[in-house]
């Protein structure tokens, strides 16, 4: 069964997609889905969906969409998509990639599978410090088309919004060329991009042994550097031994306060941290979340901070402890889940894997992963107001996938059945055949 166009593709402004199997919709409660509420994708069947403007403007049943007076009078001026019997549902919102880096690390690669922790191949000189130096000789240039080519194939897999952090100069210039890179990649894109300042990912090597001062460096240095210029929506801070304590993650996120930016962080990866204290400042999100506080999931239930699980750098670092999601979210936890697309601990850039793995080794059900990799997404980046959902009025952002029945898509793991993505109202080119 294939998904056909019965006009030739070209930019207009109207889209039809019918004949759909099934449609998640997602719609439900205001506010991110917490407990059974994440278990609900809300089916349509037979469905049709028309977007005009690369708005969302009318969800609904195949038969009353093709009965419908203004289609038959507009069809000329509308692209017509029949998708065959096919799933569709919102367009993936992954909400943890760290995209602008130069190469890939192959020798930690090589150690870990000789039996090297993340940790040992950190104190060594791995990890995220190597990738320093690549970062800052690279122009911007190169990290913009790399980036915007991530981009593109991440659009290929069903993602339509990535957060996209920096974290990989460690220093005022590298800092600030992410960042530009990270813009000048998403204006080559027809989805949506949310830019996180991540200047506090590791201390970097000229700073060994002198967090404190590197800390102060990103506070009144670069933060303020990175808001004037408008580069990020967000800072982020890498909580966790090896890298900064929840003391010096308070500076940072004190400092994206003074500096009008949003805060998210890396949480409980290694080790457990308190979250509580940070949960003053309203993060947006905090990711990974493998060690936790039993006493801090209450906080975060009552809290509108999403736990984001990222099991890509579980399976990929060879762990296996994953977050307990099924704690999380008998809390009342609002979860999501993406990819942390990164050189070290996750080089995948498939939402469908992501979901497979938090059925596979989470235990998730399909519908719940369907959940925190949409709607719950778009509240870890604070845009469910217009992603993450199909809602009339919302973001024309769409992904068809080739199967029947939306559970085949963790099912069928390690390939990519998505055959054609829409983002705010625009089908990628080259995906219908």
């Amino acid at each position: 069964m294939k998904a056909t166009l019965r006009t030739p593709p070209s930019p207009k402004s109207a889209l039809l997609l019918f004949n759909i199997g099934q449609l998640l919709t997602l719609r439900g409660p205001s506010g991110p889905r917490r407990g059974r509420a994440l278990a609900d994708p809300g089916i349509v069947e037979d469905a049709a969906v028309l977007c005009v403007g690369g708005k969302i403007v009318s969800v609904g049943k195949n038969k009353d969409a093709l009965r419908d007076a203004w289609l038959r009078r507009s069809h000329k001026r509308v692209m017509e998509i029949d998708c065959g019997g096919r799933v569709v549902l919102p367009g993936f919102v992954d909400s943890h990639t760290h995209p602008v880096f130069a190469k890939p690390r192959l020798v930690d690669f090589e150690k870990r599978i000789a039996g090297a922790s993340y940790e040992e191949i950190a104190e060594s000189g791995g990890g995220i410090r190597s990738s320093i130096e690549g970062v800052r000789q690279a122009s911007k240039a190169a990290l913009t088309a790399q980036f915007a080519a991530t981009l593109y194939a991440m659009g290929r897999n069903g993602t339509t919004t990535v957060e996209a952090k920096s974290g990989y100069g460690l220093d005022l210039d590298s800092e600030l060329k992410s960042l530009e890179a990270i813009r000048g990649g998403a204006r080559q894109w027809a989805g949506t991009v949310l830019s996180t300042f991540l200047g506090a990912h590791t201390v970097p090597p000229e700073y060994r042994g002198r967090s404190q001062a590197y800390v102060e460096i990103v506070c009144t240095t670069m933060m303020p550097a990175v808001a004037k210029r408008k580069l990020a929506q967000f800072a982020d801070v890498f909580c966790e031994r090896g890298a900064f304590s929840a003391e010096e993650a308070e500076q940072v996120f004190a400092a994206a306060e003074r500096n009008g930016l949003a805060v998210r962080a890396h949480m409980g990866q290694l080790s457990e941290t308190r979250v509580e204290p940070l949960l003053r400042f309203r993060p947006a999100s905090l990711d990974h979340m493998d060690y936790v506080n039993d006493a801090d999931l209450a906080a975060l239930a009552a809290s509108e901070t999403v736990a984001t699980f990222v099991p890509g750098a579980n399976y990929f670092l060879g762990v296996t402890r994953y977050p307990n999601a099924r704690k999380f979210i008998g809390a009342g936890v609002a979860v999501a889940l993406a990819t942390d697309y990164n050189p070290g601990s996750s080089p995948t850039l498939s939402m469908p894997m992501a979901i497979s793995l938090a059925c596979t080794h989470m235990k998730m059900s399909p519908a719940e992963t369907v959940a925190a990799a949409t709607i719950n997404g778009a509240w870890a980046l604070r845009v469910a107001a217009r992603k993450g959902s199909v809602e009339t009025g919302k973001d024309a952002d769409l992904a068809v996938f080739d199967v029947e029945d939306y559970r085949e898509i963790p099912y069928w793991f390690g390939g990519n059945r998505c055959v054609l993505t829409i983002m705010n109202g625009v089908p990628n080119d080259g995906e219908i055949g």
